[in-house]
């Protein structure tokens, strides 16, 4: 493997979505970029965590590669988390297309792809803005009902959406997800719309057509993979073939096996962590 850290050159800056403004930090290949990928975030992971994988598209793949954080969350955080109004559809709908936007303002003519890590892929169908992709690889992404989980971690799950949970985002205005061991804090908005979601059962289907837009992948003609990991209780395949149901026939599913990929295991953020670098071939190929 190459050296990344010295083949690779980072910009930080901002990007506008809206009226916000998005924290990125772009991943550049020594040379001329082939394609330009957008790396949409799983709900609560900040961009640095997608930072090896970025690396290793430019230093090995040729690829210029985005990350950045939604609003209201991580480094695009801007004044007090209890004042945010953002929502889990404004990330979807809102800041994921911007994203879309600033790599093809910066790379017009290449090639699109964007890599959409659980909530990262999972509005996809719905999204404006998607007719110039040219890849959609979506990683544990799905629509899932609380009770989809498998036991014990389906306690988790009920715990977190009708326990304590909730009493506290009343309270606080936010989730404090670090005090509670979730791992990161998010906007109320955020919390409440990704409840109603997990706990509806059709997920945000039971919205479209009212408070979202209706799926309509038919407007791109991207080539869609969509990676369920066998080992995720977060998302189980299950879920993810659901949404592979609304990328089309065409949408192509792949099922991650830890063993077969020579890891230990891989969950729900796995396939993104350094040590399973074994996987990152196997999720960009043809």
């Amino acid at each position: 493997m190459l050296d990344m850290q010295s083949s690779v050159r980072v910009e930080d800056f901002h990007f506008p979505a809206g009226s916000a403004q998005l924290s990125a930090r772009l991943y550049l290949p020594a040379g001329t970029p082939r394609v330009a990928v957008v790396i949409n975030s799983a709900t609560g992971v900040p961009r640095e965590y997608y930072q090896h994988f970025a690396s290793w598209l430019a230093a090995e793949r040729g690829m210029a590669c985005l990350t950045y954080d939604y609003r209201d969350f991580g480094h695009s955080l801007r004044g007090p988390l209890a004042a945010s109004t953002a929502t889990m559809s404004d990330w979807a709908l809102l800041d994921m297309p911007a994203a879309y936007t600033e790599m093809q303002r910066r790379f017009p003519g290449l090639p699109l792809w964007v890599i959409g890590h659980s909530v990262g892929g999972m509005l996809g169908p719905l999204q404006p803005g998607i007719e110039p992709i040219a890849r959609m690889i979506c990683v544990c992404s799905g629509l899932v009902h609380h009770s989809d989980h498998p036991w014990p971690y389906q306690a988790l799950a009920r715990l977190f959406w009708f326990g304590h949970a909730p009493l506290l985002v009343k309270t606080l205005g936010y989730l404090p997800g670090r005090a509670i061991g979730f791992g990161t804090d998010l906007p109320s908005g955020v919390y409440w719309e990704w409840r109603r979601w997990c706990t509806t059962p059709g997920a945000y289907l039971s919205e479209t057509g009212t408070r979202l837009p209706k799926p309509d992948w038919g407007r791109s003609g991207a080539q869609v993979d969509l990676f369920a990991c066998a080992d995720d209780d977060t998302i189980p395949p299950e879920c993810v073939w659901r949404l592979a149901d609304l990328y089309g026939n065409s949408a192509r599913r792949h099922l991650l096996r830890p063993k077969e990929h020579g890891v230990r295991e891989i969950g729900h953020l796995g396939a993104f962590a350094r040590r399973n670098v074994a996987l990152w071939p196997r999720l960009i190929a043809p």
